[in-house]
């Protein structure tokens, strides 16, 4: 079996790990996949937003099923293309991707599900933001409508931040044809976890709940990321709140796609909630796996997901096939200095061989490449160093064990990953 995985980040890194896990011993290629990924797939240099070159790729090499990870190409319609070459490919569709390449198609969606989530107005004018961000009051959530790479959305303390993001799209075009239009939003209160679901686009399972941290610095300060670490699973989702996403979030948000646009969603959907005092509440939809969830809910997920990904291709999922091994899994991801704004490539990665030899890590590359024998970063995200424990005490500390491992100049890292369910277990007076 020959399977190919679209992109070159710690998604896909995770996803290329998890792939060559499977009984069906697959032959496994990723395009364009980087320095870690290299080392136990074979990297094919085509860019993850060259469809034709994808569908060239998946056409020559007779790949059985293409895994698109990112969410560009899966809005590009990859899956459409691939689909009407008679290959199988795992994620939705460029119109059931919509609920991730338009923020208010994801709001308008859920507004007529019933899908619990916060208040909020679309609009392309400068001055009715102003307004609306006004009549809202801080904080308020300033989200540009299109694509952004994570960095499309502020949450703005007072109305000068509100202000300045919202010009930032309808002025500066910060985001270009993205932000052309914002999305200005209640911001809701309480504490934010993702779920992500495969789902057939009838049937659908949960892999565990995890929590990402956006904020570049601990505290949850600084500017917003793509992500500088997480932990899964969320103590804060107990069984009864996992009941309500299920009942209240995906399930009603899978029909509506079937019922309202005659969409069949297959693939992995995304909810990032907010669990408020009145209930779970859906901040924003992805179309994909999360980066970095998927690099804490991908080692904690037992069985074989290359069979799980073609029983929701061919729309025949098990939920019982998905299922938990138990345990926690944190990951911290080491950045460049300077990230999420400009920082410098090529530096020299060292200590990759003394953090995977300890026991309990694993090493997801994301911006690295190969240079002369030797690895060098070249991006803004460039490792994710996970841990994988019995519980999320002992998930952090076989991570951060990786994280002081590994060397480069300029490396930058949240050292307080998980300090919500820590804190939180420290007041009950027990163990994480």
């Amino acid at each position: 079996m020959k399977i190919l995985v679209v992109g070159g980040g710690g998604r896909e890194h995770a996803l290329v790990w998890k792939i060559a896990q499977s009984g069906r011993a697959p032959e496994i290629l990723c395009a364009p996949g980087n320095a870690g990924i290299a080392e136990i797939a074979r990297t094919v240099p085509v860019p993850a937003d060259d469809i034709d070159g994808l569908v060239a790729l998946a056409s020559e090499e007779e790949c059985d099923l293409t895994v698109v990870g990112p969410e560009l190409p899966l809005t590009m319609g990859l899956v459409d293309r691939l689909s009407e070459r008679g290959l199988a490919a795992f994620g939705p569709t460029a119109a059931a991707a919509r609920i991730e390449g338009s923020k208010w198609f994801a709001k308008e969606l859920m507004l007529r599900a019933s899908v619990p989530t916060a208040r909020a107005w679309l609009t392309a004018s400068r001055d009715e933001a102003v307004g609306r961000a006004r009549e809202l009051g801080c904080p308020v959530v300033v989200k540009a409508d299109g694509l952004a790479a994570g960095k499309g959305v502020v949450v703005a303390e007072n109305e000068r931040e509100a202000v300045r993001a919202i010009d930032d799209a309808l002025v500066r075009a910060r985001f270009g044809a993205s932000g052309e239009r914002v999305v200005i939003e209640e911001c809701l209160v309480g504490e934010e976890a993702s779920i992500l679901a495969f789902t057939d686009g009838t049937s659908f399972a949960l892999l565990p709940p995890s929590q990402d941290y956006k904020r570049a610095l601990d505290g949850d300060a600084g500017p917003n990321t793509g992500g500088m670490g997480a932990y899964a699973p969320v103590p804060a989702v107990t069984d009864a709140v996992r009941e309500r996403i299920e009942a209240e979030v995906i399930g009603p948000t899978i029909e509506a796609l079937s019922r309202e646009h005659g969409v069949a969603y297959r693939g992995v959907l995304y909810a990032g909630l907010m669990l408020t005092s009145e209930g779970p509440k859906v901040i924003e939809f992805n179309c994909r796996f999360g980066d970095p969830e998927a690099q804490v809910t991908l080692p904690l997920m037992d069985g074989d997901i290359v069979d799980v990904m073609l029983a929701v291709v061919e729309g025949r999922l098990d939920p019982s096939s998905v299922r938990s091994r138990g345990g926690s899994a944190a990951c911290v991801v080491m950045a460049s200095g300077g990230y999420p704004d400009a920082y410098e490539k090529g530096k020299p990665v060292t200590g990759l061989k003394d953090a995977a030899g300890i026991d309990g890590v694993v090493l997801f590359h994301a911006g690295t490449a190969g240079e002369g024998g030797a690895v060098v970063t070249s991006g803004g995200r460039v490792l994710g160093v996970t841990g994988i424990g019995t519980d999320l005490t002992d998930a952090l500390r076989r991570a951060y064990d990786g994280v002081r491992a590994v060397v480069f100049e300029g490396a930058s890292y949240r050292s307080d990953i998980g300090y919500r369910a820590l804190e939180r277990a420290s007041q009950q007076g027990r163990r994480a």
